[in-house]
């Protein structure tokens, strides 16, 4: 093996490292969000009021949490599993800056790190 071809594989092996960390970061967050929405912890519950339309959309944005998780593992289907998490934290960001007040820094972290996730593995659509 030629030392050019050591060099410029290592780059790859970073992204590669990297991406499967921000994949799993994501998928620890959410599934941990989502849980907590599901079960009902007060904070959310009183958050959900809130926003106004009811617990039914705590229990929806819990089970599409959970779900976007597990599709982001999964490896074809990460850039789904990337992009429905993007549409929930837009959500998110749109909701505490106009709705519920609180910083959205939060969830303006983690719809970047989504963000990153489905357009670096967006060659897996067309593949498909």
């Amino acid at each position: 093996m030629s030392s050019l071809s050591v060099i410029s594989s290592a780059p790859r092996r970073w992204s590669s490292i990297g991406l499967w960390t921000a994949r799993t970061l994501l998928a620890l967050v959410f599934v941990a969000a989502g849980a907590a929405k599901i079960y009902g912890v007060p904070m959310l519950v009183a958050e959900f009021e809130h926003i106004g339309l009811g617990q039914w959309f705590r229990y929806l944005t819990g089970g599409l949490e959970v779900a976007g998780a597990a599709l982001i593992i999964i490896p074809s289907t990460v850039v789904f599993g990337a992009v429905l998490l993007c549409c929930i934290m837009i959500g998110a960001v749109f909701t505490h800056l106009f709705v519920i007040g609180g910083s959205a820094i939060p969830a303006i972290v983690l719809l970047v790190l989504s963000v990153i996730v489905a357009y670096a593995k967006r060659s897996t659509i067309l593949r498909s």
